[in-house]
């Protein structure tokens, strides 16, 4: 049975929880989810198929990520979700926090994580995931475009493109870095 904290509008926790089987929550009323980006070395952006059995966008290309149970903040659920879903156990301090939002009755907190794992090499959670691939971010702006992408919103991707785009300047101001002293 999985539970969750029912949270106010600024994400603190009311001292109530839901199961999730029995979700109905009050205006008012949010509970937390997480979202997870992963950035490859070479800018690519690891993506995931929801399961077909999945009641909420099934089939559907969508970003790694789920719902905090009750205790957890939103760090330990991206790092639960990420290990559930893809088999990627990262330490908590690489998940970088890109946006938080209020959607309905949600609180979304958005991480991002720098990892270049092979697609071969991932462990799918087979009643979550159905396939993983790695995509160019161009190829997920088309996805998004044409609708093969759930589309979370303009404000969640310029967040989430915002964060891709600092994390690969960062990345091209060390390699010129590293490249200068090597000289």
């Amino acid at each position: 049975m999985e539970v969750w904290d029912i949270l106010d509008k600024n994400g603190v926790p009311t001292g109530k929880t839901v199961e999730r089987k029995r979700i109905c929550l009050q205006k008012g009323e949010y509970h937390l989810v997480v979202h997870i980006w992963v950035l490859g070395n070479d800018g690519r952006v690891l993506i995931q198929r929801r399961s077909l059995t999945k009641p909420l966008m099934p089939g559907e290309w969508a970003a790694i990520g789920g719902s905090a149970l009750s205790g957890e903040t939103a760090l330990s659920a991206a790092k639960r979700e990420l290990s559930e879903e893809m088999g990627l156990d990262v330490p908590e301090q690489d998940l970088k926090p890109i946006k938080n939002m209020v959607r309905k009755n949600s609180i979304l907190n958005i991480f991002l994580v720098c990892r270049t794992v092979p697609v071969s090499e991932l462990i799918l959670q087979e009643e979550e995931v159905s396939e993983a691939k790695w995509v160019h971010r161009n190829k997920l702006r088309q996805m998004i475009k044409t609708g093969e992408f759930h589309n979370y919103g303009k404000e969640y991707f310029d967040a989430v493109f915002a964060a891709f785009d600092r994390k690969s300047a960062i990345r091209r101001r060390k390699k010129r870095y590293e490249s200068r002293n090597r000289k």
